[in-house]
């Protein structure tokens, strides 16, 4: 354990390959924990930064530039920093977090980490000082794992595994050479290179072989829980903007974030118009701020399948075009709200965070629905959600609201034509202007989205304070602005004209992955839109906010819909494997196994059918062949029998090997080849070599004739100078003392 790991110059065999392997190992931990996003910026640059440089030095072959005494006094001083680094430092990156107090005892724990990695990097002398190395990049390793557990994770968490298998493989070579005598290599030569090369193959197959096993592990093994990983990452914070009062600009903030906020799997595109993921709906205006009435909330439980229902088919005025069912995963937010397209009928997920399995779950949640038809997850789960749903989708543009009237139910209109106090008097006489030439209340509508659509202008860059109106400061002032000052104005200006009408709040379509068969929802998605009620259609949904710009397509964005594919597939049989995962795969791998045998039976009968009829008939042309058949038969018999295949692929590999360059003859596993094809030809003899004999007691021993003992031991004396005393192996020798012993008649 004392071997020198400081230098290049160390002559123990699989040193440079060692060292190479240990470097990427603690690079691959510290990366793994920087790329999280969860450290600050000095941690996240400087630490990588200073391995690397450690990383070049080490390569030129430079010793440690730190003594052991000296990084033990250096971390004992740092302990006494780790205090003041949670209560202070760490504090204020953890603020604003779910829990700021674990949050910062775990960033100051990482920052210990980092600290002592790189001390015992510039310090590290011995392998034992290389094994604690190592153990501190699996503790990096485990602390990005409790930060995060998306994809890029698996990618460092493979080449940890790879250059794991791979330092402790040069570790044991170097165990097993110290004290012993080999033959020394020289640097950079054909020789170590080669060795290299077959070290990198052996420890690729052992890495390999370790993921598969535990791929059948993961998936196999019987699972009793709810997606463990799902639960085991470290979310410091959530996505805020849904909540429950929806200020002006909100939505315009959570816009400017590019993260993914959920995925919808339809199987395929929604050719649906005003197809929008419905979040909540807001009928409570106060100039600044729309809010609801959360005492409307009714509990609804599920049915013993699990899914809850939300309303029937028989609520909804509109006439339907579309049944649409969907899958979402949802990320953390910091809303009760959940989305769904337009009226949702039922829903089926693990609302309830409290279960330990997904049954458990999907029987303990319950859902809340209030009086503008908003989901609320009633547990309070702020964690990933599944949920599958199914929801109508109603004519976008119903025929029949152009002929409604304005006989509103009196509920309706108590709660969808409240306005602020201080409205400015110009908003309703835009309103009048602007629908003068309609002549319903569906017409003024969709004329008053026309008018916001064609006349003003979305930007997220506003400009100047809006003061103490806002809507009003955009419809007279600026005449741009958010999604939200669109939707708000032209509720209100409803309302100015005796049209019930609320403001949405939820997210556009986003991105359609036609690889995964997905929605890719971000929050620049986010979205708010108006729904206006007219009788006998009910709510229609009306958006007044101009198109923004198309996104960009190419082959960069192609690739990015197959790095979302896999990341939903990660997310999916990965992150939130879990017992109904297993019963479903196991479904699945029984029914393509039965397709996949009946279909090679079939083909595998018609080969046979086809290869039955096509002998016949060629045989029926030449009838002298049905002797010679059977002779091929009894020859195959022959050779398979004495195994002349296997003795003639050893004769060609052998000379073949004897028949290359001479630095190629001359390598000592040719003579372990040669001398196991000597133990052969003597074994047919009757002579085999007993376990308990080493090549020199076998070759002077008795039971050699006179005529065989000199060849052998002269071959024993030059394999085991090839083999063991670093000399070259005399190939041609070896192979003329085989041919004759293989000539020396046998006994009678």
């Amino acid at each position: 354990m004392a071997s020198s790991i400081a230098s290049p110059g160390s002559s123990l065999p699989a040193d440079r390959f060692y060292r190479t392997a240990l470097f990427f190992l603690v690079l691959s931990g510290v990366l793994a924990l920087a790329a999280t996003g969860k450290l600050d910026a000095i941690s996240s640059v400087a630490a990588p930064l200073a391995i690397l440089y450690k990383g070049v030095r080490w390569w030129r072959g430079h010793p440690a530039e730190l003594r052991q005494s000296t990084a033990t006094r250096l971390v004992v001083a740092y302990v006494l920093v780790v205090p003041a680094d949670m209560l202070f430092y760490s504090r204020s990156l953890a603020e604003g977090t779910g829990n700021p107090t674990i949050y910062a005892a775990l960033l100051a724990a990482v920052h210990f980490l980092l600290f002592v990695t790189i001390l015992r990097l510039y310090s590290a002398v011995t392998d034992r000082d290389a094994i604690f190395l190592a153990m501190l990049a699996f503790a990096a390793m485990l602390a990005a794992a409790v930060f995060t557990i998306d994809t890029y994770f698996l990618a460092f968490f493979l080449a940890f595994l790879l250059f794991g298998v791979a330092t402790f493989v040069g570790l044991e070579i170097r165990r097993g050479a110290a004290g012993a005598v080999f033959p020394p290599l020289q640097a950079r030569s054909e020789t170590e290179r080669r060795f290299h090369r077959a070290l990198a193959l052996a420890v690729l197959s052992v890495a390999v072989g370790g993921v598969a096993f535990g791929s059948l592990l993961f998936f196999f093994f019987p699972r009793f829980s709810a997606g463990y990983l799902a639960r085991s990452g470290f979310q410091p914070s959530l996505m805020s903007g849904f909540t429950d009062n929806v200020e002006l600009g909100q939505i315009g903030e959570i816009k400017q974030s590019t993260s993914v906020v959920m995925r919808v799997r339809t199987g395929s595109p929604v050719k649906y118009p005003m197809l929008r993921w419905r979040g909540i709906a807001l009928s409570n205006f106060d100039g600044k701020r729309w809010t609801n009435d959360e005492s409307s909330r009714q509990i609804q439980s599920p049915m013993p399948d699990g899914w809850i229902i939300l309303s029937s088919r028989n609520d909804f005025q509109a006439p339907p075009a579309v049944t649409l069912e969907f899958t979402v995963l949802l990320q953390p937010i910091a809303s009760d709200a959940l989305f769904a397209p337009a009226q949702a009928i039922k829903l089926r997920g693990n609302f309830f965070a409290g279960a330990n399995t997904y049954y458990a779950s999907v029987r303990g949640s319950s859902l809340a629905v209030d009086s503008t038809s908003s989901i609320f997850n009633a547990s309070h789960s702020f964690g990933q959600i599944r949920y599958d749903g199914v929801s109508i989708l109603p004519q976008s543009r119903p025929v029949r609201a152009r002929t409604a009237g304005s006989a509103y139910p009196q509920e309706i209109l108590d709660t969808y034509l409240q306005l602020p106090s201080a409205l400015d008097q110009r908003i309703p006489e835009l309103a009048k202007k602007i629908t003068a030439p309609a002549g319903n209340p569906f017409d003024k509508a969709a004329a008053m989205e026309s008018y916001l659509r064609d006349n003003f202008t979305y930007t997220l860059n506003l400009t100047g304070k809006p003061g103490d109106d806002p809507l009003a400061h955009f419809l007279f002032e600026t005449r741009a602005g958010h999604c939200e000052y669109f939707a708000s104005a032209m509720a209100i200006m409803l309302r100015t004209l005796g049209i019930p009408s609320r403001e949405v709040n939820g997210f556009l379509p986003g991105e359609y992955n036609d690889v995964a068969g997905d929605y890719i929802v971000r929050a620049s998605d986010a979205h708010s839109w108006v729904e206006a009620y007219f009788p006998g259609s009910g709510w229609v949904t009306f958006d007044p906010t101009p198109p923004g710009a198309e996104d960009a397509t190419g082959l960069f964005s192609r690739l990015a819909l197959y790095v979302d594919w896999f990341q939903l597939n990660w997310n999916e049989w990965v992150i939130n494997y879990d017992f109904s995962h297993q019963i479903q795969l196991a479904r699945n791998v029984r029914q393509n196994s039965t397709d996949w045998t009946g279909l090679a039976r079939r083909k595998f009968n018609r080969l046979k059918h086809r290869g039955m009829n096509g002998l016949t008939a060629w045989q029926a042309l030449h009838p002298r062949l049905s002797v010679v058949f059977p002779i091929a038969l009894v020859f195959a018999l022959v050779v398979l029998r004495f195994d002349w295949i296997r003795a003639l692929l050893r004769w060609l590999t052998l000379s073949w090997q004897i028949s290359r360059a001479p630095a190629e003859r001359n390598n000592p596993q040719l003579a372990s080849r040669l001398y196991a094809e000597l133990l052969r030809l003597l074994e047919k003899r009757g002579l085999p070599r007993p376990i308990t004999q080493t090549p020199l007691e076998f070759a002077t021993s008795s039971r050699l004739r006179p005529e065989l003992s000199g060849p052998v031991s002269e071959f024993t004396d030059l394999y085991a100078q090839a083999r063991f005393g670093a000399k070259p192996c005399d190939s041609f020798r070896l192979r003329a003392l085989l041919e004759q012993i293989r000539a020396v008649p046998r006994p009678r």
